[in-house]
């Protein structure tokens, strides 16, 4: 959320970049456009920096878990069935065979 200091700050740009004319109101303009940002900017839903690098870090770290027990799972899985990876690493692109088709045994 934006500080108060900021707040006042945006709502006098605001009220000083109006023409002139509207000068006169400054004041009330500038009050109405502070509390207009105030409503406007409650109804978002917004974090601080610091909640967001927090959660940034938590985003990486379980990222971080997930490919690790990726892999574990994927080592777990070569080990429980070593016959199933070996034919999945001779795929039929890598025979020369045309998809969809075995490739065919070897000639004795």
């Amino acid at each position: 959320m934006l500080e108060p200091k900021q707040l006042d700050d945006l709502a006098r740009r605001l009220a000083e970049n109006m023409p002139e004319g509207l000068k006169v109101l400054r004041e009330d303009l500038s009050r109405g456009f502070r509390s207009t940002l105030e409503t406007g900017l409650g109804r978002l839903d917004l974090v601080t920096r610091e909640e967001f690098d927090v959660q940034a870090a938590v985003l990486a770290r379980t990222r971080a878990k997930l490919e690790a027990l990726a892999a574990r799972v994927a080592e777990l899985e070569a080990a429980s069935h070593p016959s199933a990876t070996k034919t999945a690493a001779t795929s039929p692109a890598d025979t020369g065979a045309p998809a969809g088709t075995d490739p065919e045994p070897p000639s004795a």
